[in-house]
């Protein structure tokens, strides 16, 4: 079902020790995250753990990081308070039945559609969001009485974020044996220890100590009722889930120069997700910040994913005592690393040397992804680049109009035909004064959709009341196609010709 990949011991090494790194990070990431759902926090540690093991073995992006994430975080919240927490298990169960559904019908090729501008907006977003998440441990108390950090507590802390950001940076100068983010967390762990310097440390979250996961069925009423209340969290969860876990496998494709697979990871992902949730844990997807730091540290099989979260289980049942005393300023620096090798640095560059549509997206999705949820704004990325698209090709159709020697009135029609230009293509025609008999001259043009299509036949109708006759010419064989279909939507004359072939998909 499934290799490692590792073939020496270099390899596995390395696999390991980056898995260490990532199950470091997993665990401040896991505890924030629950808190955000507003469920107990090894609630959010199971599923750390559970959603990272399942889709590594099962899931279509080798090296990639799975677990509990903060988007699908925010979502779980109003789902909590109004119903209780047995309420998430079940909708977690039935969001992995609708990701494994995706893959099964091969809808993770869908994310294609997404252009490049979308892409961008979805990283440096996730890179604002992962920056604005690791403020919090910038604050001190507990509850309503946080405040920020200040005097030589908040100086002590920004010093060890900054010493570790300076290993994690310069170390790969010197050697890359080691997970140069493992030697930062190391080193300030013991220098933090050692000096016994008072800092906020892992251990001021939560109590870490925990049993393994045991299996549960969700404590809710299975019917209808039920149904109605989990399925539309459902629906967004598993709809977040398979967008950022889909956009994170392109990103870690680009950066491996390797393919992942999509519809496998949504399977990967779904299995994940429904194991998750009959074990008590809130469910999670691709996590783009710890598959960095994976991929940064040279973990590109699945091995290091299932390191990972085997290192986290066993600090969840033995390690706890040693994990609670790592400071919190090394993982912050280490998701500051992160932070920026996510933001695209190159798209601030291309401002002014792309179209202005291109960067107003860009803008736009990364503004709505740090407002609401990455779904929404994808689903919004994606909507407004087909409005544009569509905007900008309305304004290249156009018309050569001449009488040919039969006496025919001939317009040659450049650009496609779609609701977005049947404004200018009736612009066109004047039925009143045109020759009796009229030829439309596709030989440019395509018709794209039924806005096409009813525009003709309106066209149609106008000439038939003047008495006269519209006729449609050099139309390609899907044009035709799509005309046959319509039946009697459109009466209009169609000129045949075989032996043309310039409009084809295909060549002759």
């Amino acid at each position: 079902m499934f290799q490692l990949g590792c073939k020496n011991r270099v390899c596995f090494q390395n696999e390991i020790l980056s898995g260490l790194t990532v199950a470091l990070a997993l665990v401040p990431e896991a505890v924030a995250f629950a808190f955000v759902a507003d469920v107990p926090a090894m609630v959010g540690l199971y599923a750390a753990f559970m959603v990272g093991l399942l889709a590594s073995i099962f899931g279509g992006r080798p090296g990639m990081i799975s677990g509990a994430t903060g988007s699908m975080a925010v979502v779980m919240v109003s789902l909590v308070a109004d119903n209780g927490i047995e309420y998430l298990f079940a909708a977690v169960i039935l969001a992995g039945l609708l990701q494994m559904t995706a893959g099964f019908l091969r809808l993770g090729k869908f994310i294609r559609i997404v252009p490049h501008p979308v892409m961008l907006g979805f990283v440096n977003g996730l890179a604002i969001v992962i920056f604005l998440s690791q403020l919090q441990h910038f604050k001190t108390g507990s509850g309503s009485d946080l405040e920020w950090m200040g005097g030589t507590v908040l100086w002590a802390f920004l010093g060890l974020v900054l010493l570790t950001m300076l290993i994690i940076h310069f170390l790969p100068k010197l050697t890359t044996a080691i997970p140069s983010s493992l030697v930062a967390i190391v080193v300030v762990s013991l220098l933090v220890i050692g000096f016994n310097m008072d800092t906020k440390t892992v251990g001021d979250l939560t109590s870490l100590k925990g049993t393994l996961p045991t299996f549960h069925i969700p404590g809710v009423e299975w019917n209808l009722q039920t149904l109605m209340i989990i399925l539309p969290y459902s629906v967004i969860l598993a709809a977040i889930g398979l967008i950022e876990s889909l956009l994170t496998l392109n990103l870690i494709d680009d950066l491996t120069n390797t393919r992942g697979k999509g519809n496998r990871e949504c399977v990967g992902q779904g299995i994940a997700n429904t194991v998750t949730g009959f074990f008590g844990g809130m469910g999670g997807c691709a996590m783009i910040g710890q598959s960095m730091i994976n991929v940064n540290s040279g973990g590109h099989k699945r091995l290091s994913g299932i390191a990972a979260a085997l290192f986290l289980l066993s600090f969840i049942l033995f390690g706890y005592q040693l994990i609670e005393k790592i400071p919190l300023a090394a993982l912050v620096g280490v998701m500051f690393i992160v932070v920026m090798g996510t933001f695209e640095w190159s798209s601030l560059r291309v401002i002014g040397k792309v179209p202005q549509s291109d960067v107003f997206v860009l803008v736009l999705v990364s503004a709505v992804t740090v407002a609401t949820d990455l779904a929404i704004a994808v689903i919004v990325g994606v909507i407004v680049s087909a409005l544009v698209f569509a905007w900008e090709h309305a304004k290249h159709i156009d018309v050569k109009h001449y009488i040919d020697d039969n006496g025919s009135g001939v317009y040659e029609l450049s650009g496609p035909l779609f609701f977005g230009s049947v404004k200018n293509f009736r612009d066109f025609f004047d039925p009143e004064t045109d020759p009796d008999d009229v030829i439309i001259e596709f030989q440019n043009s395509r018709v794209v959709d039924h806005s096409a299509i009813e525009a003709i036949d309106n066209l149609a109708e106008k000439f038939i009341r003047a008495g006269k006759t519209l006729h449609l010419r050099h139309l390609s064989p899907e044009c035709r196609g799509l005309l046959k279909k319509a039946g009697d939507l459109v009466e209009v004359n169609v000129l045949e010709d075989p032996k043309y072939h310039v409009a084809d998909d295909q060549l002759a």
